[in-house]
């Protein structure tokens, strides 16, 4: 079955100039979900985190984000999604002010928080206001490729920024880009966006928010002590609160008559689909650029601005198979089109798992066909998102698809940059033995910076141990990254059938099940 709107409305001046005002957030969330990548190498030398620290100043933003956003989406269905867009930005670019002046691993970890708080307020109206400023199914299309092809070149374009801005300032100063961006925001979105609100949005739930908080933390923390300390009590005492507080979270919804997230969105095998597509891919995403960025640096040996400029084919390509994925879905059908896409994000990363001696060479080849599978998925699956649920629903789907979008990324932080830490620290302690301090070697950063204090032989004995031991746990994650991303493309092939309904325009599906 098929359901148009009539009369669908052609999109004007003010809606492009709104979209390009929306824009802006979507940049905001997705720069600062990995520009940090060329930044480890300075934080690790400057601020002395430990290795999980490390990972926790990474990924604590995108956990928040994802731990948040179906609430804050639910909350702008209330308040307003414009308004909580503008104080959204305010919060954000406080948090960034505070991130910049960061004086230890904790003060950063607190910050990077607080912008995953903000940001969360930020991400749920841009789809959602997407969806109801563009009524026209094909420039809805092309209005969700500008989304997708922003927010996946936007986490592409964060380590090329950091990269440039690193070659010659502090590490600090990757958060005061966030401030001009801020500062032309929030008048264009004042004048330029329309109000946007849920008629019957229901009550507001702040228990469901602190069980869903109690779902993911418990659980990225389970995963990181792991990494660390092994399956100790502590580690099934965080999953054990992590799976309660989930399935009493999925109960709570399923019991609500207007529930802070309906649930019953996963019974359509198109729209969980998608949602999973999305997750998976990102993972591999995150993971490529938690270990890439410093693989580049610190054992290829490039400069921040040379690393950033090996992403930039990546970026571009990802942006443009964003835009060509929408006559490409004229053509063909998602359940053919998403698999090939995440086949192409398994390539990628298998260049990387299968290379026993990396080169720059073959790290711009690697991100060039991860960026196009990535770029081509994320259009089609983020349409088939909103295409699956009628209009009044769109703030809610908008909330599932970014926030498994953000805990992808920090799924794929936690298991895959996990994975290589655990890996390189397993080979590393194999190497050297534990006559030396542990915190010298947590991560390859701080490793380097203790060999170059050390003689001439002793040194490069470290440096080429920690070396050979981070590329070997980066070709773990890789391995686990191509298991991942090939699971999602055999799940999306069954999942996606009869998804060309939802899709005008889209080559005619001809099953009836969904």
């Amino acid at each position: 079955m098929t359901t148009t709107l009539t009369p669908q409305l052609r999109a004007g001046r003010r809606e492009w100039a709104g979209l390009a005002v929306l824009m802006i957030p979507v940049l905001l969330i997705s720069i600062d979900n990995t520009v940090l990548g060329f930044a480890i190498p300075a934080i690790s030398t400057g601020l002395h985190p430990t290795g999980t620290q490390l990972l926790w100043i990474v990924d604590i933003y995108a956990l928040m984000l994802a731990g948040l956003l179906v609430a804050m989406g639910s909350l702008g269905d209330r308040v307003g999604r414009r308004k909580l867009l503008i104080i959204g930005s305010v919060g954000f670019g406080a948090a960034s002010l505070l991130a910049a002046f960061s004086t230890s691993a904790e003060m950063l970890i607190l910050a990077r928080a607080l912008l995953g708080i903000f940001g969360a307020t930020l991400m749920p109206s841009t789809l959602s206001l997407i969806r109801n400023i563009f009524e026209h199914d094909k420039d809805r299309r092309i209005a969700i490729a500008t989304w997708a092809a922003m927010f996946s070149g936007g986490a592409a374009l964060g380590p090329i920024v950091g990269g440039f801005l690193l070659e010659h300032f502090h590490w600090s100063s990757v958060f005061f880009i966030n401030l001009p961006l801020i500062a032309l925001f929030i008048p264009a979105a004042a004048i330029l966006l329309p109000e946007s609100r849920d008629p019957n949005p229901g009550r507001f739930d702040p228990f469901s928010i602190i069980l869903s908080m109690l779902a993911l933390a418990p659980l990225v923390f389970a995963i990181k002590h792991s990494m660390a300390s092994g399956a100790d009590f502590l580690f099934w005492l965080s999953l054990s609160v992590a799976i309660v507080a989930g399935a009493s979270f999925v109960l709570r919804q399923l019991a609500a008559s207007n529930p802070m997230l309906d649930v019953r969105l996963f019974a359509n095998s198109v729209f969980t689909s998608a949602v999973v597509s999305n997750l998976l891919s990102v993972m591999g995403l995150a993971g490529f650029l938690y270990f890439g960025t410093q693989l580049l640096q610190l054992v290829l040996g490039l400069s921040p601005i040379d690393a950033a400029l090996v992403l930039i084919p990546g970026l571009i390509t990802s942006v443009a198979a964003g835009y060509l994925a929408v006559p490409l879905i004229a053509r063909f059908e998602p359940r053919v089109v998403v698999p090939c896409a995440l086949a192409l994000n398994a390539i990628g990363m298998g260049i990387i798992a299968f290379t026993s001696e990396h080169s720059v060479m073959g790290m711009l080849l690697a991100f060039l066909i991860l960026g196009i599978g990535l770029g081509t998925a994320e259009v089609i699956t983020n349409d088939l998102i909103l295409a699956a649920v009628p209009a009044h629903k769109a703030g809610a789907a908008s909330a599932i698809s970014e926030t498994a979008y953000e805990f992808g990324s920090v799924m794929g932080t936690t298991v895959l940059g996990g994975l290589s830490t655990f890996m390189y620290g397993s080979a590393l302690q194999s190497a050297i033995g534990d006559k030396a301090d542990r915190a010298q070697f947590d991560t390859l950063g701080s490793a380097l910076e203790y060999a170059s204090g050390l003689s001439a032989a002793a040194g490069e004995r470290i440096t080429e141990a920690a070396v050979t031991a981070f590329d070997f746990g980066v070709q773990w994650a890789a391995d686990a990254a191509v298991v991942l991303v090939l699971i999602a493309a055999v799940l999306t092939s069954f999942g996606l059938k009869g998804a060309g309904r939802l899709l005008p325009g889209a080559a005619a599906g001809t099953d009836s099940d969904h």
